[in-house]
């Protein structure tokens, strides 16, 4: 908005990434919404809703494999771009944290805009169809379910049938960057770190039996 850069500096372009090496692109094209506006605005509310609720909610205590759905979900929407000719992909994915949040809260009540009542899963359905009467293209929608779909089934789906296993593992550097350690539950601590030592206990201890 304060043209300081201009959108022709964030957008994705593979001839750029990969022989001008301007790496930054796969990154700034997941950050531009276009210009302040309705359409802006709506994207935010959205992005900042669903990424708040996944958190707060299936992904809590979780942090690394929250983020490790965020590198799953742009590498795959980052391909796709490779041979679709996308130049922002920002939309899609909020589109699939609204996916995967739907998926997994399938019998949470939607209400949009007070015009249309529905269950969650319908949500993503909605919001591109909405799109649509905004007269924007429906293909970045339709990359957004598809991923979240993808993140979902390998997930939340295939590890529990029959013969099924877990495919998508949060790699160990992400869990020793995000993730608090785990206790140790055979760790003696030394006599002075034992809370029965500590003195707040002593002078608890001193004030219940004053000399």
């Amino acid at each position: 908005q304060l043209e300081l850069i201009t959108p022709f500096q964030l957008y994705f372009n593979p001839d750029l990434i990969f022989r001008k090496f301007q790496i930054w692109r796969l990154i700034t094209n997941f950050l531009f919404f276009g210009p302040l506006g309705f359409s802006f605005f709506f994207n935010m509310i959205f992005l900042y809703r669903y990424c708040r609720m996944l958190e707060e909610g299936s992904f809590r205590g979780r942090t690394a494999d929250f983020v490790f759905m965020f590198l799953f979900g742009g590498f795959l929407m980052t391909l796709f771009g490779l041979f679709a000719s996308l130049f922002f992909l920002g939309q899609a994915f909020t589109i699939m944290l609204v996916y995967v949040w739907s998926r997994r809260n399938p019998y949470i009540r939607m209400n949009f805009f007070g015009l249309l009542n529905f269950q969650a899963p319908f949500l993503p359905w909605v919001l591109m169809g909405f799109s649509l009467l905004l007269g924007n293209s429906i293909i970045i929608d339709l990359l957004g379910i598809a991923v979240g779909h993808i993140y979902y089934f390998l997930e939340d789906v295939f590890p529990n049938q029959p013969g099924g296993k877990k495919l998508l593992l949060t790699p160990g550097f992400l869990k020793m960057v995000f993730d608090t350690p785990e206790e140790d539950p055979n760790y003696n601590p030394l006599p002075e770190d034992r809370p029965e030592n500590q003195p707040r206990d002593q002078d608890q201890n001193q004030q219940q039996h004053p000399q």
